[in-house]
C-alpha cells in the first residue's frame, strides 16, 4: 500500500525518506479519523443502556414515624428515599445545576471540553473527575461502578449520549438527585434534606439547596459539623453557588442579598436510631407490615417504604422512665436475686392502637422483646376473664340442671386450701391428689365472699371454683374473644383459671382494654398507614368485634375499680376513680403483674426473672432486698407512675 503512495519517499535521502509529505499526513489523519469515527459508531450501536439499575441506585431505606408524623427510626444499609422532581423546589434544582452543570438543559449529555480535561488529568496521574455532566454522573451512579479507568469513562460517555436521546432532561435530573451521595449515609436529595435540615426536600430554600449542592463535591470535605476546615470550605462553596445562580440568571440579586447567613445544618443523628426502645418498636411495626401489607420480604428489603406507626413518643418515654425508676433500685452486684430481672410493659388504646412498649434495657444490647414475650404465666391477673365468663354464661354445678345466673354479689367460698369440686365430687389430679386452691399469704376470707369483693382483693379460691362451674371451655372462649391468643393458653385444668396461660404484656393490655371499650375487642395494631415513596398502600384496619355485653364489661370494670380504690391495687388509688386494675401473682412466685386501664389507655406490666440462655423462670423472693417493695408492688408502681404521666 505504502509503495503505491511512494512511501518511503524515493526522492528523499536518509531519514527524510521516512517523513511523510503533507498530502500523506493529511490522508493518514483522514483515514485515522474515519477509523475512530467508525469505531465509536460501532461501539455506540453495540452499547445498550442496562435494563437494571445497580444496587446503589435501587436500594432504599425504610423510614418509621411516630404517631405524630415525626421520624422515629430507619432501617436498611442505604439511606435513600426517592422523590419526584416536582417535589424539589426549582431554586434547589438550579442550585445543583449552577454548581455542577449550568448548561445541562442544552448539552447533548456530554461536555467535550470536560472529557478532554478529565482525560488530561488521567494522563497526568490524576482521575477522571471534574469533567462530567449531570447526565454522565447519573450514568455512573445508576449503571456503572465507581472505577476511574479509560474504559469506564468511554462507556460512560456513550451511555450519556444514548440516555440523553432516550430520556427527558427532567427525568435525568430526577434520577441524578435521587441517586447522588450526600454524606451521613444518605443517597438522594430527600434523605439529605432530612439528615441535614430535618425537613422534606419540598421545604428547602435556595440557600439550603446551595449548601446541599456543595456536598456533591465530596461530603466528607464539606460537612461543616466535622471540622473547622470543612466549615470554611462549605461556607465558601455555599456563597459561590449562590453567586453562580445569580450569574446564570436563576436567582435575583435581591433574593441573593437576603442569604447572608450560612444555613447551619443540624448535627448528624446516630445511624438508624434503633437504640433504646426504638428497635423494639421498629421490629413490631415491621412484623405487622409484613403480615398485613401485600409486599414480599424481598420487596420490603429493597426499601423505599414509609411506615407510620401508632407509637406515641411521649408515652414511650413515660413508660421507659417509669420502668427505669424501679429498676434503678435493683443491684445485681449486691444480691443474686436481682440478677436476670426482666420487665415487659405495654400500653394499648381501647381501639387497639399500641401506644407504647418497654421491651428491654436497649434493643442494640438485647433484641429479645420482653413486652412481646410468651414465657411468663399470667397468674391471678387472668381471673377477670373467669369473672366475665361467669357473668356472661352463668354456672352449672350439677349435671343435667339448668345454668344459674351469676352476679357480682354471688357468694363463693373464700377460704384457703379448699378442694376444687366438679359435679361428681372433688377434682383429682394425675398424681392422685385432690386439687386445692391457695390464696396469697395463705389467707382465708370466709366461706361466703362475693365475687366482686374477691376480685377487688385478689382472692384466688373463688375463681378457681368459678372456672370449673362456668366450664373451662367457656372461660377459654371469653379470654380469646377479649384478645388473648389461644396459642398462649395453658392446659385445661383447674389452674387454667388462675393463669397457667402465658400471654404477652401486649396481649394482656389489649384484653383488659376490651373491658375499657365496653366489651368491644379490636386486635392490637402498630401501623396506621404505609406508603412507598409517597404512594399509599392498602392496609386493612382491624375491626372491633363484640367480645362481651356492655353490662358484663361494666361489672368487671366496677370490681377492678374497687381493686384500685380499696383492694389489692390500692397503691394506684391516687390515679382517680376511673382507674381500674388488677395485681397478678403466680403460685410459684415467678411472676408479678399489674394490669389496669382508664377509659383512654390500658397498660400491662410484668416483672420476672429468667436467664435468657436457659429460658427458665426463677423465683422473685428477695428481689430488691429485705426492705424493698414486693415484686407486685414494683409492677404497680411502674403502672401508676406511667399512667399518671401519660394522662
Amino acid at each position: 500500500m505504502w509503495h503505491s503512495v511512494d512511501y518511503p519517499r524515493s526522492a528523499r535521502q536518509g531519514w527524510r525518506r521516512w517523513v511523510p509529505s503533507w498530502r500523506q499526513s493529511l490522508s493518514l489523519f483522514l483515514v485515522s479519523t474515519a477509523g475512530v469515527t467508525l469505531l465509536v459508531m460501532f461501539a455506540y450501536v453495540k452499547t445498550d443502556i442496562p435494563k437494571n439499575l445497580n444496587g446503589f441506585a435501587t436500594q432504599q431505606d425504610n423510614i418509621y414515624y411516630w404517631s405524630d408524623g415525626t421520624q422515629m427510626a430507619r432501617s436498611g444499609w442505604v439511606s435513600r428515599q426517592e422523590t419526584s422532581l416536582d417535589q424539589v423546589p426549582e431554586d434547589v434544582q438550579w442550585a445543583v445545576l449552577s454548581a455542577e452543570n449550568a448548561n445541562f438543559y442544552s448539552d447533548p449529555g456530554i461536555s467535550v471540553s470536560g472529557i478532554v480535561r478529565a482525560l488530561g488529568h488521567m494522563v497526568g496521574g490524576g482521575n477522571t473527575e471534574g469533567g462530567s455532566t449531570i447526565t454522565q454522573q447519573y450514568i455512573k451512579n445508576a449503571y456503572l461502578n465507581q472505577d476511574q479507568t479509560y474504559s469506564r469513562k468511554f462507556t460512560e460517555v456513550l451511555l450519556a449520549v444514548k440516555l440523553d436521546n432516550r430520556l427527558s432532561k427532567k427525568e435525568i435530573l430526577e434520577g441524578y438527585l435521587n441517586t447522588s451521595w450526600f454524606g451521613r449515609g444518605t443517597y438522594g436529595i430527600q434523605r439529605a434534606s432530612q439528615a441535614y435540615y430535618g425537613k422534606e426536600a419540598s421545604q428547602l430554600n435556595a440557600s439550603e439547596g446551595a449548601f446541599l449542592a456543595s456536598l456533591l463535591k465530596g461530603a466528607a470535605l464539606y460537612d461543616p459539623t466535622i471540622s473547622a476546615k470543612n466549615r470554611e470550605r462549605a461556607e465558601q462553596r455555599w456563597s459561590w453557588t449562590l453567586d453562580r445562580m445569580v450569574a446564570v440568571g436563576k436567582l435575583s440579586r435581591e433574593e441573593r442579598a437576603r442569604y447572608t447567613k450560612f444555613p447551619e445544618p443540624k448535627k448528624a443523628a446516630p445511624p438508624g436510631n434503633l437504640s433504646g426502645q426504638q428497635g423494639y418498636l421498629v421490629e413490631l411495626a415491621k412484623d405487622y407490615t409484613s403480615k398485613h401489607v401485600e409486599i414480599s420480604n424481598a420487596q420490603f428489603d429493597l426499601g423505599g417504604y414509609q411506615i407510620y406507626t401508632t407509637f406515641d413518643k411521649q408515652r414511650v418515654a413515660s413508660l421507659t422512665s417509669s420502668v427505669e425508676k424501679v429498676r434503678a433500685k435493683l443491684d445485681a452486684k449486691k444480691r443474686p436475686t436481682d440478677t436476670y430481672v426482666k420487665t415487659g410493659a405495654a400500653s394499648v388504646a381501647p381501639n387497639g392502637r399500641i401506644l407504647a412498649v418497654y421491651g428491654g434495657p436497649d434493643y442494640l444490647k438485647q433484641g429479645f422483646n420482653e413486652a412481646n414475650a410468651v414465657t411468663v404465666p399470667a397468674g391471678s391477673a387472668f381471673t377477670p376473664f373467669v369473672y366475665a365468663a361467669g357473668l356472661a354464661e352463668g354456672v352449672q354445678k350439677e349435671r343435667e340442671t339448668p345454668r344459674v345466673p351469676v352476679s357480682p354479689d354471688t357468694l363463693y367460698n373464700g377460704n384457703d386450701n379448699i378442694a376444687v369440686r366438679t359435679p361428681e365430687g372433688p377434682y383429682w389430679d394425675r398424681s392422685g391428689k385432690i386439687v386445692k386452691g391457695r390464696n396469697d399469704e395463705n389467707r382465708s376470707w370466709g366461706q361466703a365472699i362475693s365475687l366482686r369483693t374477691a376480685m377487688a382483693n385478689s382472692v384466688n379460691t373463688p375463681f378457681l371454683q368459678l372456672g370449673m362451674d362456668v366450664g373451662l371451655d367457656k372461660v377459654r372462649k371469653t379470654a380469646a374473644d377479649s384478645g388473648l391468643l389461644t396459642s398462649s393458653f395453658g392446659r385445661s385444668i383447674p389452674e387454667f383459671s388462675l393463669g397457667n396461660s402465658k400471654p404477652s404484656a401486649i396481649r394482656m393490655a389489649t384484653a383488659y382494654g376490651t373491658f375499657a371499650a365496653g366489651g368491644m375487642h379490636t386486635e392490637p395494631y402498630s401501623v396506621l398507614k404505609v406508603t412507598r415513596n409517597g404512594k399509599l398502600l392498602r392496609l386493612p384496619r382491624p375491626d372491633a368485634d363484640r367480645a362481651m355485653s356492655p353490662d358484663v364489661a361494666a361489672k368487671v370494670t366496677d370490681a377492678l375499680r374497687d381493686s384500685v380504690q380499696e383492694g389489692s391495687g390500692r397503691a394506684a388509688k391516687s390515679l382517680g376513680e376511673d382507674a381500674a386494675g388488677k395485681t397478678g401473682t403466680t403460685q410459684d412466685d415467678t411472676a408479678a403483674w399489674f394490669v389496669g386501664y382508664t377509659p383512654q389507655e390500658s397498660t400491662a406490666v410484668v416483672l420476672y426473672r429468667t436467664d435468657l440462655r436457659k429460658l427458665e423462670l426463677l423465683p422473685l423472693k428477695g428481689l430488691g432486698g429485705p426492705d424493698a417493695d414486693s415484686p407486685v408492688s414494683m409492677a404497680t408502681k411502674i403502672w401508676k407512675d406511667h399512667m399518671a404521666t401519660a394522662r
